[in-house]
């Protein structure tokens, strides 16, 4: 049986590495190069990366960092930010990554993920969606760094997703980012079961425990950020991994 993915997501802001509360307080964490060497002799199974400014900045990819990670990184990756054009996905996977994350822009123009499907196959694109409650309670998708509310429900907006042949679903629950509390169980049950391709869960990790409640409610993988970048209560930044001994425990 082959062991559930567990997937730093690290966020790109001014070619630095940046860690979010809530999708706000953006820390400087380091130097992404560095971060993806430690990765490296960590033997982490997969890392995402996501240029949490691309798309309020208005501009592509970072492509000559990207290019520079790539050559770095021993396991596969995946991008997303500011990807609005099928050129640029080109130029993606040419760099050597293997997977592009949409968000905002499949919100504005979802038969962009159809595009990138058709061309370079539903494995290659994954649908991020960024979740909170709005005031009335209601989970909501919202876009743009989690400053626009679509007035979608997750579990909807995911099914349309796939449809439009998204390969993976990257659900990510914008109350929990950078707590440590644990995962929403209750939206990843619910997201898991109405769809057919993996989701990859992120929003709220603190410990392996928490990875493996993400598993019984139906996550393929799971994904966190400061559980890999911070340790100790006043979130000093050291780079870290559970071992092989803890993952096997997922």
């Amino acid at each position: 049986m082959l062991r559930t993915r567990v997937i730093p997501c690290l966020l790109l802001k001014d070619l630095g590495l940046v860690k979010t509360v809530q999708f706000s307080e953006p820390k400087y964490v380091g130097d992404p190069i560095n971060a993806v060497k430690i990765f490296n002799d960590k033997e982490v199974d997969e890392l995402i990366f996501l240029d949490i400014a691309a798309t309020n900045d208005k501009r592509k990819p970072s492509f000559e960092l990207l290019s520079k990670i790539a050559s770095e990184a021993f396991m596969p990756f995946s991008y997303g930010g500011g990807l609005k054009d099928i050129d640029d996905v080109k130029k993606i996977m040419k760099i050597g990554i293997e997977k592009v994350i949409i968000n905002t822009y499949a919100f504005e123009r979802p038969d962009f993920i159809k595009e990138i499907a058709d061309r370079f196959g539903n494995q290659s694109v994954v649908v991020a969606i960024d979740f909170k409650k709005d005031v009335d309670g209601n989970c909501q998708v919202f876009v743009n760094s989690g400053k626009v509310n679509t007035g979608n429900n997750p579990v909807d907006y995911a099914i349309e997703a796939e449809k439009m042949g998204a390969g993976e679903i990257f659900l990510n629950s914008i109350d929990r980012d950078g707590l440590r509390g644990g995962y929403d169980l209750e939206m990843i049950q619910q997201v898991s079961k109405s769809v057919n391709v993996p989701v990859i869960v992120s929003g709220g990790a603190g410990n392996v425990e928490d990875f493996t409640n993400a598993v019984r409610a139906g996550a393929s993988a799971v994904s966190a950020g400061s559980m890999f970048v911070f340790i100790g209560y006043n979130r000093a930044v050291l780079i870290n991994y559970p071992s092989q001994e803890e993952l096997g425990k997922i």
